[in-house]
């Protein structure tokens, strides 16, 4: 399996796209491409898992890790677009209490470029 990861931008908003299989064997790869792709001047993150079918405990860190990031004054950070079985996930692991999760993309933009 494999992990692609898409960025685009909304303003002043990074937001990555991500496809495929969040788990063990790609974990480091997306880390690394986050790491990569999101500059010190990004002070926000939307991840997309619009097309993203399963993340495991090791793609939460990642997404921790990621999230960490964009904590602290004028950081901003959501999860957006997630499949049921994705957000049960979530859900059950309580990140959903830690991070913004929205329904969708355009909602995770409007709702950071309001905070």
């Amino acid at each position: 399996m494999s992990i692609d990861i898409a960025w685009e931008r909304s303003g002043d908003l990074l937001v990555a796209v991500i496809s495929g299989r969040l788990d063990g064997s790609t974990a480091d790869l997306c880390d690394s491409a986050l790491d990569s792709g999101v500059d010190d001047d990004d002070h926000g993150l939307v991840m997309d898992f619009g097309n993203l079918s399963y993340i495991s405990s090791a793609g939460l860190r990642v997404v921790l890790r990621a999230a960490r990031k964009f904590t602290g004054p004028g950081k901003k950070f959501a999860i957006c677009s997630l499949s049921d079985s994705v957000r049960e996930i979530v859900g059950i692991s309580g990140f959903d209490k830690l991070i913004a999760v929205h329904g969708s993309r355009d909602e995770s933009i409007s709702e950071l470029n309001n905070d």
